[in-house]
């Protein structure tokens, strides 16, 4: 990665929660021309349309999330980096999804559902 992140969001959606196999993750947003993958080849699968996710073929570990209607926008799980603790999330989205056994203590924004806004010509994942 080269420059700081643009955004980093604690995810509680159902969606990322059956693909990364946590109760939640940290998505940690970068420009696609901030990234450059040095070595190896990411696996893809796809669970929703327009929306691509990657992984580490040989260990498994989650990498990034692509979604159509954030062209300029990649999302990287916290999982993938070996220092996560210098991404603190900003804020918590699909806090309507939130699982009810997970509490947190902190006082960031609680957004119900998507916390950035996707290309109207593309909508959103849940509506594709």
């Amino acid at each position: 990665m080269h420059g700081d992140p643009f955004w980093i969001c604690s995810d509680h959606d159902d969606d990322c929660r059956k693909a990364i196999g946590s109760p939640l993750t940290v998505w940690v947003g970068y420009r696609p021309a901030q990234f450059r993958l040095l070595t190896g080849a990411p696996k893809k699968f796809s669970r929703t349309r327009g929306v691509l996710r990657t992984f580490c073929a040989d260990c498994g570990t989650s990498i990034a999330y692509f979604d159509q209607g954030l062209p300029e926008e990649l999302y990287l799980t916290i999982g993938f980096f070996d220092h996560p603790e210098r991404f603190a999330p900003q804020a918590h989205a699909y806090w309507d999804m939130k699982l009810p056994w997970v509490e947190f203590g902190d006082d960031l924004p609680r957004v119900g559902r998507y916390s950035r806004r996707r290309d109207p010509a593309v909508g959103n994942p849940a509506d594709r």
